[in-house]
């Protein structure tokens, strides 16, 4: 009789240790690149009706909404280099990893289906790409915007000295800010996930691979630096 692969056995064990959690993480995901980028298409539909700005807003509202939401039950991550964060800062279980991650993942591309369904093939569904192709460029700005966000979510999020209450404003405003400021250079993604779903929907696949390098090796900078100024995070625990 065939066995089955021990890392697919694998697999299947931790989505089912932890498919509430993952349920989450897709359904949260789904959300914000529903909302996100379908601001993006419904702003190019409306010639320009919402703005860059608008747009900034959106995407940071909804990660607000969402976090208050669900972050009781998933944590809301909603971002694979947020997940891989929480885990080599030692406060997010490894079984735990890769259903995070495939959920995020099948959230963004069930998000960027319905959005192609419903609008269309327009603005490319909402894809980040580098300014004149310039991925250097976004490569490093991409980098320097994830550690900025995954700074404010070890500082209001997971630090216990930090106000009550105020993650999810602190982290929606962060996330509305570096759009606002750095949207129109990279997209301002700081998510894989966010990225992926309109890339692999839409076949749009320039520089794709800088929006999984960046906002992932920033999202580790940022554990590194708070690691330091808490004292190994013993000072947060």
């Amino acid at each position: 009789m065939d066995r089955k692969p021990v890392s697919r056995i694998a697999i299947w064990q931790s989505v089912n240790y932890c498919w509430r959690e993952a349920a989450v993480e897709a359904i949260g995901t789904f959300v914000l690149v529903f909302a996100g980028t379908g601001a993006v298409m419904v702003n190019f539909i409306s010639d320009g009706a919402l703005t860059h700005l608008g747009i900034s807003f959106v995407f940071g509202a909804v990660v607000a909404a969402l976090i208050y939401a669900t972050g009781h039950i998933s944590g809301a991550h909603f971002n694979p280099a947020v997940t891989l964060a929480f885990w080599t800062s030692g406060f997010f279980p490894k079984r735990k990893v890769v259903p995070y991650i495939l959920s995020q993942i099948v959230g963004a591309i069930a998000a960027s289906t319905l959005l192609l369904l419903s609008l269309g093939t327009v603005a490319n569904l909402g894809a980040t790409l580098p300014l004149n192709d310039n991925w250097l460029q976004s490569l490093i700005l991409e980098t320097v915007l994830t550690f900025i966000l995954m700074f404010v979510i070890l500082g209001s999020g997971l630090d216990r000295r930090a106000p009550i209450g105020f993650a999810g404003l602190a982290i929606g405003l962060t996330v509305g800010l570096e759009a606002a400021f750095m949207g129109p250079i990279t997209g301002a993604s700081m998510n894989p996930a966010r990225s992926f779903g309109p890339a692999i929907v839409g076949g749009i696949w320039q520089h794709q691979w800088v929006y999984w390098v960046a906002p992932i090796l920033g999202g580790q900078l940022a554990v590194l630096v708070y690691r330091i100024i808490s004292n190994g995070f013993r000072d947060i625990k």
